[in-house]
């Protein structure tokens, strides 16, 4: 299985290598930027210029959880490999981590001077990367949001 997501608004699952579409959700109002599978593989995260970040049921192809709060657009997302916290980059400088169970965020990450377009979780750690426009590099500790890096 592979994700696509476009400016068409859209996220497509897709068969490899036959190359069929399996699934197709609707609901961002702009472009899409980041989609994640969820660890157990049965959920998709997905982020956009509509400054949300949506989940997905797969075996429904519906959302089930909208997540706000980002003042401009999202550039990335991606899932803590406990499967229970999102993470999001945004234009508005700032990441978040988000937890699904709770449908809050958690921890918001400032310290970026520009847009944060990346975010990724270290496999198995409570240790998150960004990258941002600003030239840097961030490694927090997302249980303090304490800046190692």
């Amino acid at each position: 299985l592979a994700v696509t997501g476009s400016d068409d608004h859209l996220w497509k699952l897709w068969a490899v290598p036959a190359g069929n579409i399996l699934l197709t959700g609707a609901g961002h109002t702009d472009w899409l930027s980041g989609c994640c599978f969820r660890p157990s593989g049965t959920q998709l995260v997905t982020s956009s210029g509509d400054c949300t970040v949506r989940l997905w049921e797969l075996s429904r192809g519906g959302c089930v959880l909208t997540l706000t709060g980002h003042s401009r657009a999202v550039r990335g997302c991606s899932w803590h490999s406990c499967g229970d916290l999102v993470g999001s980059a945004s234009m508005d400088s700032t990441s978040k981590i988000w937890d699904v169970n709770s449908e809050k965020c958690r921890h918001t990450l400032r310290g970026h001077k520009d847009s944060v377009n990346s975010i990724e979780f270290l496999p198995f750690s409570n240790t998150v990367l960004t990258s941002s426009a600003d030239k840097t590099l961030s490694l927090w500790d997302c249980r303090t949001v304490r800046r190692l890096f």
